[in-house]
């Protein structure tokens, strides 16, 4: 059997194709990504989810969603982007189809009452695999634009917030990513020549800029629009960041910018294990298990920076496989789902 699992964010969808035997026993996993902003192009998410399937579309038995793109605003609210997308997906494959929601899948004649329990529920899908890991601990997923701080205890999530709203509150959410943060969102002023420099609140540099100036992502990693539209080499990377503070490269030296870039990322991290010391001390947790694009540098570096034991989901799952970890853990879940119903 062959379940496809996607996660459809609001600027990502993530697909994991996972093959089980007759026992349920996974025998591959096949995993991929396109970039579609669904704010802009919701109307290719169809077509973007055939392409994604590619050979294995005449091959795979059932369907599996999780979603966080009802948020984009080409929606007026949640239920309705919660709608538009199922059946978007519904339309698409004349297959058993489940959705990821608060309290386990739905099909999708019992998430039309219910579309709230749907919305940006896709970390119920990576709360197993962690829990594979350890029955007690905290997973921290760390995508292109958001990080999850979910706990664990006896091998069940138990998250205090259910919605982006609550869990914003709890420090179960930090609203920022690998990828498509806006540096003046970490900061409003960095050091600079010896004195501190006030950011300009503008779109001109994003945290992929960071990280691919520091070389903690590849050029390849960097699948977002650029702020200005122009390149991903390490250079573009680095004049965006100088504008951060109205430079460019003539007015600031390359080592200027790379000394701005460090310290946005020490304050990246940092504001990730602000949320983290939250969540572990009020669940009386200490071990960490990390995950997502951002997993080893941000998510693995706020565990170690607060002291506690971290792992990471490749143990279990290959690198690429825990970037897209919702997607994979949305199809084991609608294998599970396929069994009750059986």
């Amino acid at each position: 059997m062959k379940i496809a699992g996607f996660d459809i964010g609001g600027a990502n969808t993530d697909l994991s194709v996972v093959e089980f035997d007759e026992k349920g026993n996974i025998i591959d996993i096949r995993t991929d990504f396109r970039y579609l902003p669904m704010w802009m192009k919701k109307e290719e998410l169809s077509q973007t989810l055939i392409e994604l399937l590619g050979s294995d579309l005449d091959e795979i038995d059932a369907v599996g969603v999780s979603m966080t793109a009802e948020l984009a605003d080409s929606y007026q609210n949640k239920s309705e982007g919660v709608l538009d997308i199922a059946g978007r997906v519904k339309e698409s494959f004349n297959l058993p189809v489940g959705f990821v929601g608060l309290n386990g899948m739905l099909d999708y004649h019992e998430l039309i009452n219910t579309p709230l329990d749907l919305a940006a529920a896709n970390w119920i899908a990576t709360a197993p695999l962690a829990a594979y890991m350890s029955p007690n601990c905290v997973f921290i997923d760390t995508g292109s634009t958001t990080t999850d701080i979910i706990p664990v205890k006896n091998g069940k999530e138990c998250a205090r917030g259910r919605t982006d709203l609550e869990r914003l509150a709890t420090g179960e959410l930090v609203y920022t990513g690998t990828l498509r943060t806006n540096v003046a969102t970490i900061v409003d002023r960095v050091p600079l020549h010896g004195e501190w420099v006030r950011v300009a609140s503008e779109l001109f540099a994003v945290t992929a800029d960071v990280h691919l100036a520091l070389g903690n992502i590849s050029k390849e990693d960097y699948t977002s629009e650029t702020p200005d539209g122009n390149g991903k080499t390490r250079e573009d990377s680095l004049l965006r960041l100088s504008r951060v503070v109205c430079g460019d490269l003539n007015l600031l030296s390359q080592e200027d910018v790379l000394k701005i870039a460090q310290y946005l990322y020490e304050k990246q991290v940092a504001q990730v294990a602000e949320a983290l010391k939250e969540v572990t001390e009020r669940e009386n947790l200490d071990l960490v298990i990390a995950t997502g694009l951002g997993m080893n540098i941000i998510g693995r570096k706020a565990g170690k920076l607060l002291g506690l034991k971290v792992k990471t989901m490749d143990e279990i799952l290959s690198k690429d496989d825990c970037v897209v970890a919702p997607a994979v853990g949305t199809a084991l879940l609608m294998e599970e789902f396929l069994k009750k119903r059986a």
